[in-house]
Parts: C-alpha cells; structure tokens; sequence
C-alpha cells in the first residue's frame, strides 16, 4: 500500500545547473539536520540545558549537546529584559 502522505515542498539550488528546482523536504533534509533544528527551537524556549539535552537524549553535561545549541542575540536580549 502506497503513503498518501504529503511533505512540504522546498525550494533548493540544484549544484549542477545553478537552477532552483521544488523538492519534498524529506528528500533534502537528513534526520539529523532535524533534530539539530528541533533541539535549538526548543532551547529558544526553554533555554535549560539539561531540561533539552535530556528530552534529546543527552546525558547532562554532554558536549555534544553544546553542538546543538546557539546563544543568539535574541536570547540574550531576553535575558536582560528580565531585569527590568
């Protein structure tokens, strides 16, 4: 039985032509690359290490962890207006 399933379209560059072309985000995206994006929009919210590294599967501590996650501007802009 054929998946009636729907994936998103993206827009991707093809390294060839220099073309755009339209794929189905699973034939570009890597599972990885998924739960590398999963893992920092969680952090953007929760912004608890060891709260995330563990819903990822990271022992607490883990420098892989570190990886995953970026302290962007906006967090820090968050931080200090919890100051006022």
């Amino acid at each position: 039985m054929l998946s009636t399933r729907q994936f998103r379209i993206v827009t991707v560059l093809n390294a060839l032509t220099r073309g755009e072309e339209k794929r189905p985000i699973n034939e570009v995206a890597s599972s990885h690359l998924a739960r590398r994006t999963f893992i920092g929009n969680i952090y953007k919210k929760v912004k608890d290490p060891n709260l995330v590294g563990a819903l990822s599967g990271h022992k607490e501590g883990s420098k892989a962890f570190n990886r995953y996650r970026e302290i962007d501007e906006e967090m820090k802009r968050e931080l200090v207006n919890l100051l006022d």
